[in-house]
């Protein structure tokens, strides 16, 4: 059984990636000079969005998913969001702009979350009072 809880993280998910990923797809020298970024690649950055509008439609597409699929996607949330930080530390720590913090923040927020859920998930159900017993 999928907790409901989970279910609003993947909208919410779905809200945030896509709303970072629609300035960094149709201005992304505006967008990313808007962050703190003096040279931006527009190339790098689309490739970006795009990775940000994939991620944040299937989460939103798999909000009524299987059990099976919720572990599937949390596990590439979970190494999506867990490269990301890294590569946002090492970049954080070498002179990028300071709202590298920020995003990082961001990402290791998330992949705590995932990773979270995914253990939560991985445990066998217990059920709750006044649920109804699984059946055989």
């Amino acid at each position: 059984m999928v907790p409901n809880a989970l279910r609003t993280w993947f909208v919410v998910h779905f809200i945030a990636d896509w709303l970072f990923a629609l300035p960094m797809f149709f201005i992304p020298v505006e967008f990313m000079q808007l962050l703190g970024w003096d040279c931006v690649d527009p190339v790098a950055t689309r490739i970006a969005a795009a990775a940000l509008f994939g991620i944040g439609t299937q989460s939103f597409l798999d909000r009524n998913a299987t059990i099976a699929s919720f572990k599937t996607m949390l596990e590439m949330k979970m190494i999506w969001s867990g490269t990301a930080s890294v590569g946002l530390l090492w970049s954080a720590l070498t002179g990028s702009p300071p709202m590298t913090w920020g995003l990082l923040l961001v990402f290791v927020g998330f992949n705590a979350n995932w990773t979270y859920w995914r253990l939560r998930l991985a445990r066998p159900f217990t059920g709750s009072v006044g649920a109804p017993p699984p059946s055989a």
